[in-house]
């Protein structure tokens, strides 16, 4: 069982990046997968979330309107399309997953079943 992240990088403020949750070993379908991000010096935050059985989905309010999660099954990966970065999402991201249908948002990243290793973010200003 396995979650690859990537898709990070360094942009200017107001670019964009696409951030790519693969999983092995499991169904995306069956599970929720969430991304989190970890700042220097500072707590996980959870960023947006994603329910495989139903699609629902979760944004953090800092990220709501700039950033889109989404799924493809065939490829067993989930996406996150950030917009609009500022630098205050500078950070690296985590993709997680949390086995069935949990209430969203999964609020304690060490209640995850996998984790994935993190991508870093950059956002320049």
């Amino acid at each position: 069982v396995q979650l690859q992240a990537s898709g990070g990088g360094l942009v200017q403020a107001g670019g964009s990046l696409r951030l790519s949750c693969e999983a092995s070993g499991f169904s995306v379908g069956d599970y929720a997968i969430g991304w989190f991000r970890q700042a220097p010096g500072k707590e996980h935050e959870g960023v947006s979330h994603f329910r495989g059985g139903d699609g629902t989905t979760y944004y953090a309010d800092s990220v709501r309107g700039r950033f889109a999660i989404s799924s493809d099954n065939a490829k067993n990966t989930v996406y996150l399309q950030m917009n609009s970065l500022k630098p205050e999402d500078t950070a690296v991201y985590y993709c997680v997953a949390k086995r069935g249908s949990p209430y969203l948002p999964m609020l304690y990243y060490g209640g995850m079943d996998y984790w994935g290793k993190g991508t870093q973010v950059t956002v320049s200003s």
